[in-house]
């Protein structure tokens, strides 16, 4: 009887220790994130992000650079105009950037119900407004359905189409739709996306570190719960609309073959269906393509050249 009680009480401050532990742990992590969050915050100031009034709402935007060429940056899931903008950094000197805050991200509004269509339909409207007539079209990831969505609805806007790692069209129909794909909304936070991020590099194949130009999550929650549940899969839902063969512009398509997020092998079956097609591909570098700067670099800047003397 004895022996049991003192089992229980040795099992009692076992618990006791580990929830100790586990409640420093989670303040010590609380602390860090909302120093991080602060820091985002001050940091998405030097970015310099204007606001334009559209028909249907606002749309945050960065306009930097400059040269005749205009690049409209299309960024992925948890971004917004600080993420495009960080993916054409390196061209800034070369080209003006156009770097707008999709649907639902940092200052965004969302039209309608957020389609592809309609947030393509968005860009033409902030384009008018900015008295751009043709851009070039560069998209990493989620942003894929909406750059190629971009360049089949308005062909007379675009003057090349630029897909960094991105969601790309099926080769056949699906016979079963996506449902949603992208991180529950609960998950969507600054708090618990900072716990998961050492598990990125596993899961994700990026940094741990990623998760800083992530934050604020809460400024981007809406329009990643967008993506999960209409942008991600709009290319399969609506396949008959995602006609790639008959686009009217050269495309530009770079990949990593160790990419966790976009499948290599679903991009290499789609670039046949691209007409004036480049394809690049690396070995290794992610999601992200890390390590290959100077390579896309030049890719890019000879495409661009290359379809501005068409």
């Amino acid at each position: 009887m004895e022996e049991t009680k003192k089992k229980k009480k040795v099992a009692s401050k076992i618990l006791m220790l580990i929830f100790l532990v586990l409640l420093i742990f989670l303040t010590v992590q609380g602390v860090r994130c909302a120093l991080a969050v602060k820091k985002a915050r001050a940091n998405l100031l030097s970015y310099g992000s204007r606001t334009a009034d559209l028909s249907y709402g606002k749309m945050s935007y960065v306009d930097k650079g400059s040269g005749e060429s205009v690049i409209l940056s299309v960024h992925g899931i948890f971004g917004g105009y600080d993420q495009g903008f960080e993916t054409c950094r390196d061209f800034s000197s070369d080209y003006r950037i156009i770097s707008p805050s999709r649907f639902g991200y940092l200052g965004s509004d969302v039209s309608g119900n957020g389609t592809p269509s309609e947030q393509t339909a968005a860009y033409c409207e902030l384009l008018d407004k900015l008295q751009i007539q043709k851009v070039f079209v560069l998209a990493t990831s989620a942003g894929g359905s909406v750059a190629i969505r971009f360049a089949l609805d308005f062909p007379e806007r675009c003057k090349g189409l630029i897909l960094y790692c991105s969601g790309m069209p099926c080769v056949e129909k699906p016979e079963k739709m996506p449902g949603y794909s992208g991180p529950p909304p609960f998950l969507c936070n600054d708090f618990a996306m900072f716990l998961m991020s050492p598990l990125f590099k596993p899961i994700m194949g990026m940094e741990p570190s990623t998760i800083y130009s992530m934050l604020p999550v809460s400024e981007r929650k809406k329009g990643a719960v967008l993506d999960a549940s209409v942008t991600n899969g709009d290319m399969e839902r609506n396949f008959e609309s995602y006609n790639v063969e008959s686009l009217e512009v050269p495309t530009l398509i770079l990949h990593a073959k160790d990419d966790k997020l976009a499948d290599y092998t679903k991009t290499e079956k789609a670039v046949p269906r691209f007409p004036s097609c480049t394809f690049v591909s690396f070995e290794d570098g992610g999601h992200l393509m890390a390590g290959h700067t100077e390579e896309v670099k030049k890719a890019v800047s000879d495409f661009i050249s290359n379809s501005e003397k068409r």
